[in-house]
């Protein structure tokens, strides 16, 4: 049993380090606490804009006009990007303003440093011939002018004949175009002489 002396001797030799140990877990606690409320803080967007209309312009003349319902600007010291989650459509032009391409999505990234814009899901693309491309992504490099994908993409043409492929690549104006590993359904019909047509 412990006696009145050896009890005090052991508050004042073990309650100090048990505060100090105390103190220590709750500043830690409070540093992770700061850290994640700062993490937070800076995964929140910086603004929303509503009815999203930009024009692209190079040399005074218009090239391309992009539409959105929402625009959510994420303000990363690193890599700042405009997040349009409700869909979103742009408009290629020529230098008479006639259209040569339009894209639209269900969702799209416009990555500010890197000069990008990546549309994703139900993406769908035409070009002024009317073929019209369907993927889950296409990329727009800003710079150099440029559209690809990565992934499957489909390819209606003016005929109704059908090219499948595992990749693409093209211009603004979305012709001519470059599909990889492609596989289609093409259309024949018999002519008179009993060959075939495609």
């Amino acid at each position: 049993m412990m006696t009145y002396s050896q009890a005090k001797k052991f508050s004042h030799l073990y309650l100090p380090a048990l505060f100090i140990c105390m103190l220590s877990a709750s500043c830690e606690n409070s540093l992770n606490d700061i850290k994640k409320i700062q993490s937070a803080e800076a995964d929140k967007p910086i603004s929303r804009s509503t009815d999203v209309d930009i024009i692209y312009s190079d040399s005074a003349k218009v090239k391309a006009h992009l539409t959105a319902p929402l625009e959510i600007d994420h303000d990363d010291a690193t890599k700042p990007y405009k997040e349009m989650s409700n869909g979103v459509k742009i408009v290629f032009y020529e230098d008479d303003l006639s259209i040569k391409g339009t894209i639209t999505s269900q969702y799209a990234i416009e990555k500010d440093k890197e000069n990008l814009i990546e549309f994703h899901k139900n993406v769908v693309a035409k070009n002024a011939q009317g073929e019209t491309f369907k993927s889950d992504e296409l990329i727009y490099d800003e710079t150099s002018k440029k559209l690809y994908s990565n992934k499957p993409v489909q390819i209606i043409m003016t005929n109704g004949n059908i090219m499948n492929g595992t990749g693409f690549n093209s211009n603004e104006s979305l012709y001519p175009w470059h599909i990889d590993q492609s596989t289609g359904i093409f259309h024949v019909t018999e002519n008179q002489q009993g060959g075939v047509n495609p």
